[in-house]
């Protein structure tokens, strides 16, 4: 065994060396891909490809090219033509704040775990509540994702609305939830995971604009009931991730309050527009809301991954999980927001309250307004254009930086263009310039970008759109 092992792992001046170099290594990375010198959003490579390369390179590859090798192929979501998946180009200085949490390494299930990050989280709650619009009873926590985020806040619905302890003692009832049919998979997840099946997931059909049909509410309710199934809570999204558009929260707030349903909303992409001026009007009704999910690596410039659970009531934040571990948590007589392990669904987190914490003393709540009103800007200016060219269709107008559209053609059918529109995405993805992805509405099959750079222009999009009709004329030669 070499003993000088553990020696050279902690050894600090090789981290003060590579720790500058991968700083330098990154600021270069950023002036690459903000600046376009690198023409392409993602460095594409299948599969099995992938995996060969990085076992042979665990055998025979040199450990200082490590981290380029990792920069080099992946997804570069800080390039202009990144436009796919809702992940934020992360504000650089969220690095650092990344960086210091993965070093100090506190797990914050308990206070003296994670006393700078607890005290940090509860002003940043405090904040975000405030914004919402919630009085001085709200609070809630940061958790690892709107997936978490959602099934705890279902957790906390089901505890306050559900007339026995299903938690202590098992389901007794057929119980059930109100959603749109075009919410995010992970409410499906968490719905099947607390053990509601299929038929304790209500279902509500979209408009014609994929809204949630608010009218149809109360016949749903009603038949639920027939059924012998107890409805305790009803989903709005903000918007839906598929389409972008959001529910109208006010008339979901009122039906939940008639009927003394819980009201909670998956804003993970957009409740973030409660810092935007201009678009703060698509939440409409949020404060009504029993409990919101806010992303912060969506719209928020954050890295992977951290979620804001707010709760109208705190109180409902701490019975959510009521179990003992006395080797960790004592009951005590007031609130101990500080001992997150009671309230969050996982025992250690990192401590990611830095993330908000450090963009709003650096910069102020200001950089969240003028972020997501740039992007949503793009999003309705790319509608815009896609209206004012013959090629194409899209699928419902933009409300978000969402947009879903088709290439159309008049020769072909409902298949034939679904077909030609996947080659296209396909064909985008090999050859690597932009990054977008698809989705399938109504059987039809879109192409669908989210423009989360704010370093993306009218531009850019409008050679999206000349590429994409280079794609069509070659996938309709090939079928020929």
């Amino acid at each position: 065994m070499d003993k000088n092992l553990l020696k050279a792992v902690y050894s600090l001046e090789d981290f003060r060396e590579r720790g500058h170099k991968l700083i330098d290594e990154l600021a270069n990375h950023l002036e690459d891909k903000i600046q376009e010198k690198s023409d392409n959003a993602i460095a594409w490579s299948n599969p099995e490809s992938e995996l060969d390369f990085w076992e042979n390179f665990l055998v025979k590859g040199n450990a200082s090219l490590l981290f380029p090798e990792i920069l080099n192929r992946t997804t570069h979501v800080h390039h202009p033509k990144y436009i796919g998946h809702q992940v934020s180009p992360t504000a650089p200085i969220t690095a650092l704040s990344g960086m210091l949490s993965a070093l100090l390494n506190n797990g914050m299930a308990i206070y003296e775990m994670g006393m700078s990050p607890s005290a940090i989280e509860r002003v940043v709650i405090d904040r975000l509540c405030k914004k919402i619009g919630y009085g001085k009873d709200s609070g809630g926590f940061l958790t690892s994702g709107g997936t978490l985020a959602n099934l705890t806040a279902l957790l906390s619905a089901r505890k306050a609305k559900v007339p026995h302890d299903v938690w202590n003692e098992g389901h007794k009832d057929k119980l059930g939830i109100m959603v749109s049919e075009e919410a995010h998979y992970c409410i499906d997840r968490a719905a099947k995971i607390m053990g509601l099946g299929e038929k304790g997931i209500i279902r509500i059909p979209v408009t014609q604009n994929f809204q949630m049909d608010t009218s149809l509410l109360q016949s749903y309710l009603d038949r639920a009931k027939r059924k012998g199934i107890t409805v305790f809570a009803i989903i709005g999204s903000a918007p839906s991730t598929a389409t972008g558009i959001y529910d109208d929260l006010e008339a979901i707030g009122k039906f939940a309050h008639t009927n003394h349903l819980w009201f909670h909303i998956d804003g993970a992409h957009g409740a973030a527009a409660i810092f935007s001026e201009k678009y703060v009007l698509t939440v409409k009704g949020i404060q009504h809301a029993d409990s919101v999910v806010l992303d912060g690596h969506k719209m928020m410039m954050m890295p992977t991954i951290t979620t804001a659970l707010l709760f109208k009531n705190d109180r409902h934040a701490t019975a959510t999980f009521s179990q003992k571990a006395d080797y960790l948590l004592t009951p005590t007589d007031h609130e101990d927001w500080y001992n997150s392990g009671k309230r969050t669904f996982e025992c250690t987190k990192t401590m990611m309250s830095i993330h908000w914490y450090v963009l709003l003393k650096t910069y102020g709540e200001d950089i969240f307004n003028e972020f997501v009103t740039r992007l949503y800007d793009m999003g309705h200016q790319f509608g815009e254009i896609l209206q004012n060219n013959s090629h194409f269709e899209l699928a419902v107008t933009p409300e978000s930086n969402i947009v879903c559209f088709r290439y159309i053609d008049s020769n072909l059918n409902t298949m034939a263009l679904n077909e030609l529109n996947k080659n296209i995405r396909q064909n985008l993805l090999e050859d690597g310039e932009f990054y977008i992805v698809q989705t399938k509405l109504r059987g039809v099959q879109y192409l669908r970008t989210t423009i989360m750079n704010p370093f993306t222009t009218k531009e850019h999009l409008q050679q999206l759109l000349e590429k994409i009709k280079e794609y069509s004329k070659q996938n309709n030669e090939h079928s020929d």
